[in-house]
């Protein structure tokens, strides 16, 4: 092809026909390059939405940008061997562009997994525990190969420069205090990607989890490498370091089951019949679509002079339906109350006393006054 070319140029410099073959058959190679591209991604495209899962779709979305760039460099490195000034160029910037590619695919590769992976493990039912999980160890792993594919690339692609890497043979060779300051430097990054790895091995947390942490209480919505992400009840959202999970103390109501027991408090008077409260309360549970059908008890834990302090036990699937059956509970306990046993409700024993004269020392009393003011 490359001599059918030069004779179509004719009597051209030297120069001037090598860099128009190579322009010519560089075109050439990205058009077929973009050819076969569009013809597989669109046949793939028809197998995955003829699947039933979205997970296919997902992956032909994720790879198509990057294949159809690798596919072009790969045109350009079996053009450039018929070409020599094509190869010329390609050898410059070769060892750039390919560390390049392979990164990106890799990367897209490595994206189109976790997220396929994560549709997968669905969430939306009600014992989502193993699939949270699932998904979290996904996230975490996946942050951290993706610091690695990087770390990787840039390093290929630097080393490819000549300058770079005779610097860095000189720094091997004295790599004493290199490596003291390299290691400085980077204890954050590696403190963080080894937190990381204890996330995802010991799971102090899942994505999806109730916890409390620095006296707020919330849902784990987001496990990054050096941070967690906390959304709390009222839409805020809490940055917390990852250390903080690995070394401070936390509460995590869904460690290993989202099913809760809650309390309501309720104070009566002392003279108060408790049966007749015994029986609206499992009366007022059993009705409450929110109870899971484990637990409901009613017991006295305090008296004092003025007041019964009785504590009723209720369970629910989890910590929001706890939450709202505690308060239909109590909603209903005291609207009861006050129609049907007004006598228990809490009352203070202090009597009213009226005022009391009084006279100071040495002064006479109002009815010596009296004496003195007829004299």
């Amino acid at each position: 092809m490359t001599d059918l070319l030069q004779d179509l140029i004719g009597e051209l410099p030297n120069w001037l026909q090598q860099t128009i073959v190579a322009v010519i058959v560089a075109v050439f190679a990205v058009a077929v390059a973009l050819f076969v591209h569009a013809l597989l991604f669109r046949l793939l495209r028809r197998f995955a939405k003829a699947s039933e899962s979205d997970s296919d779709n997902l992956v032909v979305k994720r790879l198509a940008r990057p294949s159809r760039w690798a596919l072009v460099s790969l045109a350009l490195v079996l053009a450039a061997r018929e070409t020599p000034a094509l190869e010329a160029m390609w050898e410059r910037i070769g060892g750039l562009v390919m560390p390049l590619m392979v990164g990106w695919m890799a990367l897209a590769i490595l994206n189109a997994f976790v997220e396929a992976m994560v549709l997968r493990a669905d969430i939306s039912m009600a014992d989502n525990r193993r699939n949270r999980r699932r998904r979290t160890r996904l996230t975490i792993f996946g942050r951290i190969a993706t610091f690695v594919i990087v770390f990787l690339t840039i390093g290929l692609m630097l080393l490819s420069i000549p300058g770079v890497r005779d610097i860095g043979v000189t720094l091997m060779a004295s790599a004493g205090l290199a490596a003291l300051a390299v290691g400085a430097a980077a204890q954050p990054a590696l403190k963080a990607l080894i937190s990381g790895f204890q996330m995802a091995l010991t799971e102090p947390v899942v994505i999806g989890d109730a916890v409390i942490v620095g006296g707020e209480w919330g849902w784990i919505e987001e496990i990054k490498t050096t941070y967690v992400v906390v959304k709390v009840w009222d839409e805020r959202r809490l940055v917390v370091p990852t250390n903080k999970f690995l070394e401070e103390i936390f509460q995590n109501w869904t460690k290993t089951t989202s099913q809760l027991m809650g309390t309501i408090l309720l104070y009566v008077d002392p003279a108060t019949r408790l049966d007749p409260i015994r029986e609206k309360f499992m009366e007022i549970v059993a009705a409450n679509e929110r109870w899971d059908g484990r637990v409901r008890h009613m017991q006295i834990t305090e008296l004092t002079r003025d007041a019964i302090e009785v504590r009723f036990l209720v369970t629910a699937k989890d910590s929001p339906t706890l939450f709202d059956l505690r308060c239909d509970v109590r909603e209903a306990l005291i609207q009861w109350l006050a129609a049907e046993m007004p006598e228990a409700i809490v009352r203070g024993r202090l009597l009213p006393v009226g005022p009391v004269e009084t006279t100071p020392l040495g002064a006479p009393s109002g009815e010596a006054m009296a004496q003195m003011a007829a004299q």
